[in-house]
């Protein structure tokens, strides 16, 4: 019996190198890979080990902490809401952490932390200004730039105006991680359109507060006891010390005020002027100001 012979390979000039080649480059493509994770994986462990060392180290550790802008709030309180104290390795303390935490104090605006290498750490906080409380069913502060940054309790400020006849779409909530921020309450007001010249009551009761809280004026706002709003008609003010009731209605607020004082100038320097419990400036062309009224049958209105 023949055996059968096997068939022999045609290899064409060069093919032989050509697969040789082909296994070297994938060889050092491989190497190449492993080299580079290696050293990957080496420079990790070196910044891992220089991170702890520096973490660690005593010449880092916090001689200092320095706490600016408080009003309210005292050094105790901000340390502990920071979580930070002296002795801490400034290295290791999460700059963007530490402030988040700060700004979940519904008192604090704005926060700045940083560090003063190579053993300082520094705090700077912005607080609310309480500028009212407004009634939505519950008591809430707004601050001055007319944003709802807390509710009101018990140890907060109450010596200031009480604003009734708001709506909680016309406020904007200041927004900040675990802050107050009631759902509904984000949302801008649109002007009604009964609204006098499409007025915005919140707009209406700033412009009142800002004026308040100008030098000399003649209405501040720790005389004003209540605001009210009504969507309609506009802005009518309880104030003074006993009590008075002034309306102003909508717009242009700097000229009742000059308005109002002149009436109290006029009442102060005329003794014979009746003490008055109601002035109406709605209509700057017709100023209504009701006389206290001294167990009359009928209360008179002097018109101005």
């Amino acid at each position: 019996m023949f055996k059968r012979k096997k068939p022999l390979k045609n290899y064409r000039k060069g093919a032989r190198a050509k697969q040789r080649f082909a296994f070297f480059r994938h060889f050092i493509v491989a190497f190449k890979v492993v080299a580079g994770i290696t050293a990957l994986l080496a420079t990790s462990c070196l910044f891992i080990l220089v991170y702890d060392v520096i973490t660690q180290c005593d010449y880092f550790r916090a001689q200092s902490l320095k706490i600016e802008g408080m009003q309210r709030l005292t050094t105790k309180q901000i340390v502990q809401q920071a979580r930070v104290s002296k002795g801490v390795n400034v290295m290791a303390v999460n700059l963007s952490m530490v402030r988040k935490r700060l700004i979940a104090n519904p008192w604090i605006a704005e926060a700045e932390v940083r560090r003063e290498i190579p053993a300082g750490l520094y705090i700077r906080i912005k607080e609310h200004v309480p500028l009212a409380i407004v009634d939505l069913d519950r008591k809430y502060l707004i601050n001055e730039q007319g944003q709802v940054f807390k509710e009101w309790t018990a140890s907060d400020p109450a010596a200031l105006p009480l604003v009734s006849g708001l709506q909680l779409a016309d406020f904007k909530v200041h927004g900040k991680t675990g802050a107050f921020a009631p759902p509904r309450l984000a949302v801008r007001a649109k002007p009604s359109q009964n609204n006098h010249l499409g007025a915005r009551p919140l707009e209406a009761v700033m412009q009142v507060l800002t004026l308040g809280k100008q030098a000399r004026s003649i209405l501040p706002n720790r005389y004003i006891k209540q605001i009210r709003v009504d969507r309609e008609i506009g802005i009518t003010l309880e104030a003074f010390k006993q009590i008075k009731t002034i309306v102003l209605g909508y717009h242009n607020y700097p000229l009742k005020y000059a308005i109002l004082k002149n009436i109290l100038i006029y009442r102060k320097q005329k003794r014979n002027f009746p003490d008055f419990d109601r002035v109406d400036l709605n209509n700057v062309n017709r100023i209504v100001v009701n006389p206290v009224r001294r167990n009359t049958p009928g209360g008179d209105q002097k018109e101005v």
